[in-house]
């Protein structure tokens, strides 16, 4: 019999238009779960799953039952959803929305963020920290009623959808700021459209996940947490796996990278500003081996190839990213090391089969 994960993967991840009737029909089907908990809504152009998963990490710290949801995976589905640091039981969690999300026409992420906010009511956590998938406004996420709203940053990312500016963008992310709102900004430019919102409080700070659990708590948080997420920021020896789908996220990456001679792995998406993305990559290799995602969405190994030699001197072009890898791995004998990044997409494709990675 075909799994739940098996449903998931057939249905759109990409409405014909956004909008939040079916996301609001489908909620009211299942007994309204997202009114069943205090929720920190966590938006922003990198640095959300991340943001996400600290918050929820130091309010366990604290004693609390946290639930959290991320997005995309790169491990499996099962860790888009987890309560108390564990994930969920994806099966059942999809398996208690299914009929009502076929009934309303549901989309892959409405579907998911329904199993989700529909699991941590069933769960009767003490909080649910939820991470938007894109912007905000529209976004399937934007139920909440959120106490605390966290901002990461904003960067020109889905401009198609979200706006050509980064005011506009960041407007498209605050819209899910209710009036009496505290909103944590993890970048102080937008306090006044903040304030707009209607917030009555607002934070500034670097570390947007402890800030926002503090501020749900009431009182400062000291110390740190361990808040791993799978293909963000991982080293393998000296090798590095690290997702990094927007110019801003490769410039945050190559920032924290300890050497400049990787034999470089990616794999990029069509609708992201590839060039910018390879000007950064190239202080940190200068040989590139260029992979797609088992996605429509990627550019082909053969696009993105084209586009690095502008930039590289030594370009190869790999459709299959596990052979990509492989390649890479050759091509950094001896003494060398690899760097896979782009979008986590290709992480994810990975990831799947482990022993590629290990």
């Amino acid at each position: 019999m075909p799994s739940q994960a098996d449903w998931i993967e057939s249905l759109s991840p990409w409405p014909e238009e956004f909008w939040l009737g079916r996301m609001h029909a489908l909620l009211s089907e299942l007994g309204e779960p997202q009114q069943a908990y205090p929720a920190i809504h966590v938006v922003g152009t990198n640095g959300k799953s991340t943001a996400t998963r600290r918050a929820a990490a130091f309010l366990q710290r604290e004693g609390l039952s946290v639930a959290a949801y991320t997005s995309p995976h790169v491990s499996g589905w099962g860790e888009r959803i987890q309560v108390d640091g564990e994930d969920a039981d994806f099966e059942a969690a999809v398996g208690r929305v299914r009929d009502a999300a076929e009934r309303v026409g549901a989309t892959q992420f409405e579907t998911l963020t329904a199993a989700a906010l529909a699991e941590f009511a069933d769960a009767r956590v003490d909080v649910a920290v939820v991470e938007a998938g894109l912007g905000g406004r529209l976004d399937a996420t934007n139920v909440l009623d959120a106490r605390i709203v966290a901002l990461t940053n904003v960067s020109l990312d889905h401009t198609d959808v979200l706006g050509e500016t980064r005011e506009q963008i960041a407007r498209e992310k605050l819209a899910v700021v209710a009036p009496r709102a505290t909103v944590v900004l993890g970048e102080p430019e937008w306090e006044g459209l903040a304030r707009e919102r209607g917030a009555t409080r607002v934070v500034h700070a670097q570390n947007v996940g402890r800030a926002a659990a503090s501020e749900f708590l009431g009182r400062e948080l000291e110390g740190e947490v361990d808040a791993i997420l799978p293909g963000r920021l991982d080293f393998s020896g000296d090798d590095v796996f690290a997702g990094a789908h927007n110019p801003a996220g490769v410039e945050w990456l190559v920032a924290r990278l300890p050497r400049d001679d990787y034999v470089i792995c990616a794999a990029v998406l069509a609708d992201k500003d590839a060039r910018a993305m390879l000007v950064t990559l190239r202080s940190r290799g200068s040989s590139f081996i260029a992979t797609q995602t088992e996605t429509e969405r990627t550019l082909t190994a053969d696009e993105l190839a084209q586009l690095a030699r502008e930039f590289f001197a030594d370009v190869e072009s790999v459709p299959d990213a596990t052979t990509a890898l492989n390649r890479a791995r050759e091509r950094a004998r001896p003494g060398g090391a690899v760097l896979v990044t782009g979008s986590l997409y290709l992480l994810r494709d990975l990831y799947g089969r482990l022993e590629t990675v290990r």
